[in-house]
């Protein structure tokens, strides 16, 4: 029988998966633009309207990327897709779903010309229940319309470019389909969100479970934990309702000096394997069964310091723009996974995803190797009552699908004041800067938030600090007294924003440099790029680093984020080219990212 986490490695939901295998639906589909918006008044989705689908677009790659087969950048706001795919009737008692990663920014989608399912928001995923929609055996046709309008700047886009061309740090756009869209048949009574929470100082972990509606009948849930051949938990608990939370205790946790062979680090990503089963509690007979894996890791801070396991834990970061020349903010699983690898590779122990709700895929591999992450939600660009209402919506969705990975370690839901331009004077932003955070801890209190990353901090976990000197004797000076871990900051406007609001107060938050460096090579004569500095050669560039690197590590921040991981377009300030490859010896870099304190 295959290992687990070996099944989980390609799966697009890789914390719960089930029997039968899933079918993916990548591949070639039927496409069309539709600039004038008639494609409900002409019945596009009807299976006999076959005229408008000209073009052929590969799913799940976004039509503006090379890899989608269409690489066309201008504006078109309005996407069709279409395929035929081999659909049976369930039996009785089961029901067959069709489960997008993501599709930016709004979707609609019908089988047989029926309608199935809505879902707004870009970088989150949704499900649709075909089962009253398949009618008979055989061939049906699959519609669906993307619609993503380039101008909306109230629409969480993150880097994505609201001009035709890329300009500055923003990029070609990621439109339609970007993530997995695959099939699975179900039990009529199934488990559709499983979360884990462990908290290892009290030998448990709390498990939360939600069914596809309320339980019709009286029924039980079993949870079993295991690391290889060791039973670490068993455990059966009634089920009242549509969700069930309880402790599962983990008695092997209680041995103090006993440990390392069961916690999560990035040294030692230990996983540990759960299968949940749904059984009727009258008659003890299956009813649905899922297998899932976990980390066992706290994650805390005190006095000014990141703590893993309740050990203070430096972080060596560099920010991830998640984005691949050929493919945009979409990858291929191997790609997921060679990032992660990389990311080791040259020394770091993390990355903090920028701009982008990464693909399960991507995470899973981060859990697996072990790779400390801080995911952040895609900005929107204006502040009103829409934003509002978008970001609240798509970052709790975010949250649900991404708490029980532990490699993520902080929620970050703005960066640098991106969609609340002037929280210091406007109060509503500031409510909503705060709110965000505040609504983040409801949902997952385990893990540090940062209201606002960057500067104008006001609720946060950590203190976010973006500062782009090319000087390490002046990172020095701000960074490396020994009050910084009091909260107490040389200079208030080390930028163009002032760096805390008014009224806030340190409480033992980590100050941590959370983008810094940005170097790039001088650029040939008229070509585009963005970089906060340029160096002539490798030696500079390694020397510039190596600076930036020792100044931040000496001083009493809690961890840096190297800005960037890889050139992003014309952002070509990376510690890797675009197509991944280290600037200067990988050697080299890791022996710079991993220096220790002087």
């Amino acid at each position: 029988m295959p290992h687990p986490h070996l099944d989980a490695a390609g799966h697009p939901r890789p914390q719960l998966i089930r029997d039968p295998d899933w079918r993916d639906l990548g591949g070639p589909w039927q496409f069309a633009h539709d600039d004038e918006d008639c494609g409900r008044a002409d019945r596009w989705m009807d299976p006999a309207t076959s005229a408008p689908f000209t073009g052929t677009v590969t799913v799940p790659y976004p039509p503006e990327s090379a890899a989608s087969g269409v690489a066309d950048t201008a504006f078109h706001s309005v996407l069709w897709y279409r395929r035929a795919i081999d659909v049976a009737r369930p039996a009785a008692g089961r029901r067959l779903l069709l489960h997008f990663g993501a599709v930016d920014h709004r979707a609609e989608v019908w089988l047989g010309g029926r309608l199935v399912g809505r879902h707004e928001g870009g970088h989150t995923g949704f499900t649709c229940d075909l089962t009253g929609a398949v009618d008979r055996d055989g061939e049906q046709t699959l519609v669906v319309r993307a619609e993503d309008q380039p101008l909306d700047a109230a629409q969480p886009r993150g880097k994505q470019d609201w001009r035709r061309d890329p300009h500055v740090i923003w990029y070609h756009r990621t439109s339609g389909i970007w993530q997995p869209v695959w099939l699975e048949e179900v039990p009529a009574e199934h488990i559709t969100l499983l979360h884990w929470t462990p908290e290892v100082a009290h030998a448990r972990v709390r498990c939360r479970l939600r069914l596809g509606h309320w339980p019709r009948r009286p029924l039980t849930v079993t949870v079993r934990l295991t690391r290889g051949e060791r039973v670490l938990a068993e455990q059966r608990t009634l089920i009242e309702g549509q969700e069930a939370e309880f402790d599962v205790a983990v008695p092997a946790l209680r041995h103090g000096q006993d440990l390392d062979d069961l916690l999560w680090s990035p040294e030692r990503p230990h996983l540990v394997d759960a299968v949940v089963e749904l059984r009727d509690a009258a008659e003890d007979t299956p009813v649905d069964r899922v297998t899932s894996y976990l980390g066992l890791r706290d994650i805390g801070w005190d006095d000014g310091v990141f703590l893993l396991n309740h050990k203070p834990y430096f972080l060596r970061f560099a920010l991830q723009q998640g984005y691949w020349p050929a493919s945009h903010l979409s990858a291929s699983a191997d790609a997921l996974r060679r990032d992660v690898e990389l990311a080791k590779e040259i020394g770091l122990n993390g990355l903090r995803v920028h701009q982008k709700i990464e693909d399960p895929r991507f995470l899973y591999w981060a859990d697996r190797l072990g790779l400390l992450l801080w995911e952040e939600m895609p900005s929107a660009y204006t502040f009103g009552a829409q934003t509002v209402e978008r970001v609240v919506a798509e970052w709790t969705e975010a949250i649900s699908r991404d708490l029980s990975h532990p490699s993520i370690v902080a929620w970050v839901p703005i960066n640098e004041s991106w969609s609340v331009p002037n929280p210091a004077l406007v109060p509503a932003q500031r409510h909503f800067m705060d709110a965000l955070y505040h609504l983040t801890k409801a949902l997952d209190p385990s893990r540090p938030a940062v209201s606002n990353d960057g500067w104008e901090i006001s609720a946060a976990d950590i203190w976010g600090v973006h500062d782009y000197t090319q000087h390490g004797d002046i990172l020095r000076e701000r960074y490396g007294h020994a009050s910084l871990r009091q909260g107490e900051l040389a200079e208030q406007w080390p930028g163009a924003k002032r760096l805390t609001l008014d009224g806030v107060r340190h409480q033992g938050q980590p100050v941590v440099l959370s983008e810094f460096g940005g170097a790039t090579f001088e650029p040939a004569e008229g070509a585009e790029w963005f970089g906060y500095d340029t160096v002539a050669t490798k030696e500079d560039f390694a020397e510039r680093l190596a600076a930036l690197v020792a100044a931040a590590v000496d001083s009493g921040l809690a961890g840096f984020c190297y800005t960037q991981f890889t050139d992003t377009e014309q952002e070509t300030n990376g510690l890797l080219t675009p197509d991944r490859q280290p600037k200067i010896p990988p050697a080299e870099l890791r022996a710079i990212l991993t220096r220790t304190r002087a």
